[in-house]
């Protein structure tokens, strides 16, 4: 099983750049992420419309293929817990002033590794320079 975040879940439906990459690593082996992920992809989703990347049908389309895939068990989501939280918290504690570190990636990588995953996949820069701080290897399958 491997981890994404939801920058590589949008390009699992929106050929941005790297989704190839991403694509082919998803065929690879079971996709986890945690479950505040699902919230972020229809976020993105809805700011390719937002911006005018793509049209009110496109969007309806990969919205219901995501919501299609979540109901077949494409994805295994991670739920938050008090540990996950707990595990944020504590690396906040002591994150170098220079990382900046938003909350939802801190949630990602507090709950891949209490779940047990030692890499995560990620496009996300700010994101994979915190991954050795929750004793994580940080994975860029797109550059």
């Amino acid at each position: 099983m491997i981890y994404l975040d939801s920058t590589c879940l949008v390009r699992l439906y929106f050929e941005d750049a790297g989704y190839q990459q991403v694509r082919r690593l998803a065929a690879s082996d079971s996709i986890a992420c945690a479950q505040h992920g699902r919230a972020e992809v229809v976020s993105a989703f809805h700011r390719k419309l937002r911006e005018r990347a793509i049209n009110a049908r496109l969007y309806e389309i990969m919205l219901k293929e995501f919501l299609n895939d979540i109901r077949g068990g494409a994805f295994r989501w991670l739920p938050l817990s008090e540990r996950i939280l707990e595990r944020a918290e504590l690396v906040y504690g002591s994150l170098p002033a220079a990382i900046f570190l938003r909350a939802a990636d801190a949630l990602h990588l507090a709950t891949a590794g209490e779940n047990g995953f030692r890499e995560i996949h990620s496009n996300d820069v700010k994101l994979l320079s915190a991954t050795s701080h929750f004793g994580l290897r940080g994975l860029n399958v797109i550059a």
